[in-house]
């Protein structure tokens, strides 16, 4: 028999260790009460701005074509059109948020191909078939577009995104990880059951095994049990809001993502922060996403200075593909979103129109609520008039970015 602790202890590890199904079943269940069926692709046009509020820290310098893929009643085949020099990366998404491949520009190239994705139970093999670690998959695209003008050709690319399969059902109902915990664990226990995790969690869902989620019943519990489940779960409500993504220590102004992004292993925590504060984050290989630490607290800015992030000359940003700095605004559940401004800039990079090198090759970006004048308008991140956050995407880092031996510059504030 559990003793209240031991039920404690595995209502906070099961909460944090499913919480990656759950936030994942949210943008499946948007999609599907939109009218998108499930195993087909939606697309996004338009770049996104201030007004989109469904996933957490999106970009503004790719379209996303998105799909929710059932393969549990047979394989699905996927077609990726030619995409030439622009970047272009499908990350294929496993249940609890792992990327287990991304075609596109790093690893398959850019001529396109056609591809069988199959469920864990599947017997298909052959050179195009790609096996999933669990029967439901997310897809996400991301296709780069050079400003207004490039739309149409990266519209094009998602023109040619195809995906063909059988027949599936509704999604299964969702709930927010706010959900009382008899509802959130209900809902985790139908993903979990239908998405099986694999044996190398068997050390963690060993000590989840007083919660019964095999067989979840919530009427079973004593209050007394009750009170310790409830006491768990927020818990893992406050570690994980607290944790942000977990990043490690700033270094010189600036974190820089753990190796195991994009791909978590046995890191359940950072698992978990990062479907709150970066759902559908790529590997670093892939790109990089580094935070710069502001003067207020959880690292943000304050509104009301002037800020300058300043590249010497012959420190320029190691890519092979591109980089953008973005700002966001913070919630208070340790989400990021854009922040309306005048400019609709919500983020400056090595492609923004007007931007401009100083004469002796170095680059300036001013970031600030005041328009920093005219002549660095060019170089200018409009922020709100509440404490925001910036991020800096490097997409496809050179070694010496991707390994440590460059580090980005620190954002500074600029006296008046």
């Amino acid at each position: 028999m559990s003793s209240l602790a031991d039920l404690e202890q595995a209502a906070q590890l099961a909460w944090t260790f499913t919480l990656p199904l759950v936030e994942v079943a949210s943008p499946r269940t948007a999609a599907f009460a939109g009218g998108g069926p499930m195993n087909a692709f939606a697309h996004g046009r338009d770049l996104v701005d201030h007004t989109a509020r469904e996933i957490t820290t999106p970009n503004n310098d790719t379209l996303y074509s998105s799909a929710h893929v059932d393969l549990s009643q047979g394989p699905v085949t996927l077609t990726i059109p030619p995409t030439g020099e622009r970047y272009f990366s499908l990350a294929l998404m496993d249940a609890y948020t792992n990327n287990f491949l991304i075609l596109g520009t790093r690893t398959t190239g850019g001529d396109g191909g056609r591809y069988v994705l199959v469920g864990p139970g599947e017997a298909r093999v052959g050179p195009e078939v790609i096996r999933a670690p669990t029967d439901r998959v997310w897809a996400l695209a991301r296709i780069l577009v050079d400003g207004e003008h490039d739309l149409p050709g990266a519209r094009a690319v998602q023109d040619g995104l195809a995906m063909q399969g059988p027949a599936v059902g509704d999604p299964p109902p969702w709930v927010g990880r706010d959900a009382p915990w008899p509802e959130y664990f209900a809902a985790a226990a139908g993903l979990m059951a239908a998405n099986p995790p694999p044996r190398t969690d068997g050390v963690i869902l060993g000590r989840m095994a007083p919660l019964g989620l095999a067989d979840f019943d919530p009427a079973r519990f004593s209050p007394e049990e009750r009170d310790a489940i409830a006491r768990g779960v927020v818990r893992a409500q406050a570690l994980s809001l607290r944790s942000g993504l977990r990043r490690g220590s700033f270094i010189e102004g600036w974190t820089y993502p753990y190796a195991r992004l994009g791909d978590f292993g046995q890191e359940y925590d950072y698992r978990a922060s990062v479907a709150i504060g970066g759902l559908a984050a790529l590997p670093p290989e892939e790109a990089m996403y580094m935070r710069a630490k502001g003067d207020l607290p959880r690292a943000l800015f304050d509104p009301a200075a002037q800020w300058r992030l300043h590249f010497p000359a012959e420190r320029l940003l190691p890519v092979n593909s591109f980089w953008s700095l973005t700002l966001y605004e913070a919630t208070d559940d340790g989400q990021f979103f854009f922040a309306d401004n005048p400019l609709n800039r919500y983020a400056i990079g090595d492609r923004t129109p007007g931007l401009a090198y100083n004469p002796d090759g170095s680059l300036d970006i001013w970031i600030g609520r005041q328009n920093p004048g005219d002549d660095r308008l060019g170089n200018w991140l409009p922020a709100p008039d509440k404490p925001f956050a910036l991020f800096l995407r490097a997409y496809l880092p050179k070694p010496e970015l991707l390994h440590g031996g460059y580090l980005l510059p620190p954002v500074q504030r600029v006296e008046a």
